[in-house]
């Protein structure tokens, strides 16, 4: 199985053989992400597995992929709001006669 993380600067992944039952809180365990990452070790960021968001009870298959998630630095339904009014503004700027294009 395999685990993943997407840290701000690089790509941290790791390849481990599990015992059959495994759970996704001990491929964590034994993956040595808490001695990589210490800032994680009061709160863990989110796990998964691809793609699907699991607690770390969940159960291992051979060859999944175990996805550790970094927090949101911004709210994705914000942003799109912003760009939306954004696209808005310029159009709303264009459409006014003797403006300049954009």
């Amino acid at each position: 199985m395999h685990i993943a993380f997407a840290a701000p600067t690089r790509l941290w992944r790791r390849t481990l053989d599990v015992p059959e039952g495994s759970t996704v809180g001990q491929a964590l365990a034994l993956s040595g992400f808490a001695a990589e990452f210490p800032e994680f070790t009061d709160h863990p960021p989110a796990t998964g597995v691809y793609g699907e968001r699991c607690d770390e009870r969940r159960v291992l298959r051979e060859q999944d992929r175990v996805e550790l998630y970094r927090p949101l630095v911004f709210d994705p339904l914000e942003s799109r709001r912003r760009r939306a009014a954004h696209r808005r503004e310029t159009a709303r700027r264009a459409a006014r006669p003797g403006a300049p294009r954009v």
